[in-house]
């Protein structure tokens, strides 16, 4: 039995656990004090459960059995050219309705759930976006964030539910595949030369571990029934990142422009309204991106 003297240890369930975000979002909320228990598709780790979320039968024994006091779901097919459309849509619409199901058909109703959708919805808005700033999906990936959102929303009213549309993030340990990741591993590796699309471009670019306490802030915060962006609220070019990656390296680099990687129409700057997460969680500290790109650039 509990002493009424100790403090009440909260449960919350990542889904998405081990991807880059899960990583980072599971050690903010242990170093605050919960017990987090991440779940996996594959084969579950430490402090890990499997479950196959496209399984609404799945998802009932798991939150019937931990009865979490919050959820935080990132599960989520995230690679915009992944290979069968199909499959995003179950794993990333159905998947987040069958949990938010689960909760109502075993009857728990926890004190927060935070489900991660994407800036990717906006498309290809341009300047300061803004949550009423209108969807206009370009992929399969962004349009099936979009339909989640819709569903979602029907669950407002029966669960206390917060919406997050993270945009531009990064950190260590996030694939090559993402630009900041690419560059900074160019210049860990110290090549001589780099290929990238248009460098003049701006984006709304964050630190992983800035997503990973908003995400943990959000969840203790009296808010429910919103969506809020989660951004920096910053423009950078990719020449600016270069500059930073230059100065904080030592290390120069020559930049070529691949015709292959320069696309069409493409939007001169993209940037998030930090204005409602800002008012909702005001305590927020920001980390520049220096300082990220920095404490990437330290691995080397």
């Amino acid at each position: 039995m509990r002493h009424p003297s100790e403090p009440v240890i909260h449960r919350v369930l990542v889904t998405g656990a081990s991807g880059f975000t899960g990583a980072y979002v599971r050690q903010e909320l242990a170093d605050a004090g919960y017990e987090v228990i991440g779940t996996t598709a594959g084969e579950p780790q430490a402090g890990e459960r499997a479950l196959d979320i496209t399984s609404l039968s799945d998802c009932r024994r798991l939150i019937g059995e931990l009865k979490p006091a919050f959820i935080v779901h990132l599960a989520a097919i995230s690679f915009v050219a992944h290979d069968d459309p199909l499959e995003m849509y179950n794993v990333n619409v159905i998947g987040t309705t069958n949990l938010l199901q689960a909760c109502i058909d075993v009857g728990h109703e926890p004190r927060k759930i935070l489900i991660a959708s994407s800036a990717n919805i906006y498309g290809n808005a341009e300047g300061v976006v803004d949550e009423d700033t209108a969807p206009a999906p370009v992929n399969h990936y962004a349009a099936s964030k979009l339909a989640m959102e819709h569903l979602v929303r029907t669950w407002f009213d029966r669960l206390p539910i917060v919406v997050t549309r993270p945009f531009n993030y990064t950190g260590r340990g996030q694939s090559e595949r993402f630009l900041v990741p690419k560059i900074v591993s160019h210049f860990v590796r110290r090549r001589p030369v780099i290929e990238l699309g248009n460098i003049d471009v701006a984006r709304d670019f964050s630190d992983v571990r800035m997503v990973s306490q908003a995400y943990r802030a959000l969840l203790e915060a009296p808010v429910a029934g919103e969506v809020l962006n989660v951004c920096s609220g910053s423009p950078r070019t990719l020449t600016e990142i270069l500059e930073i990656a230059r100065e904080v390296s030592g290390h120069d680099i020559e930049v070529r422009v691949n015709p292959a990687f320069v696309r069409q129409n493409e939007v001169k700057m993209l940037v998030g309204s930090a204005e409602r997460l800002n008012r909702v969680v005001p305590e927020m500290p920001a980390i520049d991106l220096k300082d990220t790109i920095g404490w990437m650039l330290s691995l080397a």
